[in-house]
């Protein structure tokens, strides 16, 4: 054994754990654990302009790729608390970060210190550990425990607090004695994947509901496999938007009142048995509970034993990995395929795939101001299949997941529950620093945008391109919708006349200006015939000056994006498409 800092122990730990990417900022009461970085050279660090935003960006880099674990750190006091929304999004969302804070030395705890705050009980209602290490010797425990928490179960977020003198302190430390805790993993049984199998068999319109907890089990292919053996269409939720590609055949769309489709509410109406798989039953999914359970039986899978239940009492529940349990089912399936015993559900595909042909919103709209529905279609042209979309809130993520196609797990990354505005841009970059050399465009209406603008300086410092297209109406568009009930328009307008920039025309802030001084590409369009160009520019753009580039499209003021109350209480403002000349990028339409 050697004697060692304990921060030089931590960051020892950090890449035996397998996390080495780190986002924050330093200052006086974690300049240890800094220094020890700086010492060790294997941790790579982005220095954010916002504590807040490293905390996005850890999100977004461990949402990117299958076992990413994102680290953010930040000094005592304000660091920690500015992180707290970043904890509640990834405990939201089943995401691990974890999150080093400097404290002021134990024995200043209690005397009210410069930065000097109880972080660790602020921090644990959306933690699943949350800690103020007083004892040099129980670093490399807590550690351990940690990555164990956040690995094991539903995963989420860790604090670990670190006071300024514990920092410093030796303690004795052998990296190579150290052995991250192995995990286990809740498996279904065969008797239980018997059962689920009998009672799908025994329905005569079955579905499938995808959720992220199958994308984080990295289960996507076994899903897929067990659809296609079993020819039963799938709905992914919005966080397990992926599991399988948009044009597959058994892809029945989004069910919901707000990130939905037409066709994939009328097939779920029509459905009599849903096997739901690492999903949440959210609110937004499922609308009204009376009529989304009305004439269905329910089957519910999940990690997490409380889960079960939490929403509405399933007719089976199952505590399981979301992998271990499709394991488990196609163990039990493929025999019975092999003996003759699968009901062929092939008619009642068909009819799923005929309503998704029938049952298209309208994209291509010609009028200036732009319609956004026409963004999302150039974006679907330009972008293709080979592409990670980054969204959080409001009429633009809505929108875009009506419109917009995906085509693998992990390329639709989202803040599902939490939805913090400002999350899209230091998320994007996390998921710039994950997902290396792809395509990566994120999404947010102009004010999701200015919240945390600052963080696209990050994007220029260190090289991170990706385009950021912002729809732009100069409103806060869902407020303004969701206050259409009330009769009313209060406080959500973000137009003026800028004086420094009238080009603008009365919509208020000049983006473009803001983004050059920042250090990235921007461009504005106005016309929709420009859009697919101007688009194409910006991806361009990104990678020669390896920098965000920002496309503003100006959208009309006022545009009602379809939602409602329940599922079939959804509101449609535009008419559907009638032909394929309505709507060129949808997947399928009827002629």
């Amino acid at each position: 054994m050697s004697k060692m800092r304990t921060v030089d122990a931590i960051v020892a730990i950090l890449e035996k754990e397998g996390a080495t990417e780190a986002f924050g900022l330093p200052g006086a009461a974690i300049n240890p654990l800094y220094s020890a970085m700086r010492a060790h050279g294997g941790i790579r660090h982005t220095l954010a302009r916002h504590v807040e935003g490293a905390s996005h960006m850890a999100e977004g880099y461990t949402r990117a790729a299958p076992g990413n674990i994102g680290v953010c750190i930040g000094t005592s006091g304000p660091a920690g608390t500015d992180m707290i929304t970043g904890m509640y999004s990834a405990s939201a969302d089943s995401i691990p970060i974890l999150c080093i804070t400097g404290q002021a030395p134990v024995a200043k705890l209690h005397k009210e210190d410069f930065q000097a705050v109880d972080i660790s009980s602020i921090a644990e209602p959306v933690t699943k550990m949350a800690m103020t290490i007083l004892e040099p010797g129980q670093i490399p425990g807590a550690f351990q425990k940690a990555f164990y928490l956040m690995r094991s179960g539903r995963p989420g977020p860790v604090l670990l607090d670190l006071p300024l003198d514990v920092q410093q302190a030796e303690i004795e430390f052998d990296i190579d004695l150290y052995e991250p805790l192995v995990v286990p993993r809740p498996s279904a049984s065969r008797a239980q994947a018997e059962k689920v199998l009998d009672m799908l068999f025994s329905a005569e319109r079955p579905l499938i509901v995808a959720g992220g907890g199958v994308i984080n089990a990295d289960a996507s292919d076994k899903l897929v496999e067990l659809a296609e053996l079993l020819s039963v269409p799938v709905v992914p939720t919005l966080m397990g938007w992926g599991t399988l590609p948009d044009d597959h055949p058994l892809m029945a769309g989004m069910v919901g009142i707000q990130t939905s489709h037409r066709y994939a509410n009328e097939t779920f109406l029509e459905s009599d048995f849903v096997l739901g798989i690492g999903n949440r039953w959210a609110n937004r999914h499922t609308g009204s509970l009376d009529k989304y359970r009305e004439g269905r039986t329910f089957v519910h899978i999940d990690v997490d034993p409380t889960q079960i239940g939490r929403v509405f009492s399933p007719d089976l529940g199952i505590a399981s990995d979301a992998g271990a349990a499709l394991d488990m089912l196609l163990e039990v399936a493929h025999e019975r395929k092999e003996g003759f015993s699968v009901p062929d559900f092939g008619v009642w595909a068909k009819e799923c795939a005929h309503r998704k042909g029938l049952m298209q919103r309208k994209t291509h709209f010609t009028e200036t101001p732009i319609k956004p529905q026409r963004v999302y279609e150039e974006m679907n042209s330009v972008f293709g299949e080979d592409v990670t979309y980054v969204s959080t809130i409001g009429l633009s993520q809505i929108a875009g997941a009506q419109f917009m196609h995906v085509y693998g797990p992990r390329r639709w990354i989202n803040a599902g529950q939490a939805g913090p505005l400002g999350w899209t841009c230091p998320a994007a970059l996390g998921v710039v620093r994950g997902q290396p050399g792809r395509t990566v465009v994120a999404l947010s209406g102009d004010y999701d945008f200015q919240f945390m603008i600052e963080e696209l300086a990050v994007g220029a410092q260190f090289n991170l391109p990706y385009v950021h297209v912002v729809v732009n109406n100069s409103y806060l568009g869902l407020i303004r919708q969701s206050q259409r009930g009330f009769k009313m328009e209060q406080d959500v307008s973000l137009a003026f006349d800028n004086i420094n920039s009238p080009e603008t025309q009365g919509y208020g802030v000049d983006h473009l200006k803001v983004v050059e001084g920042l250090g990235c590409k921007a461009m504005r369009v106005t016309d929709p015939e420009k859009l697919n160009e101007t688009l194409s520019s910006a991806k361009a753009l990104s990678q020669e000056h390896q920098v965000p580039v920002v496309v503003e499209a100006v959208l009309e003021r006022v545009t009602n994006i379809s939602m409602g109350t329940e599922l079939d209480n959804v509101t449609e403002f535009e008419a559907l498409a009638e032909s394929g000349e309505d709507a060129p990028t949808a997947i399928s339409v009827m002629d």
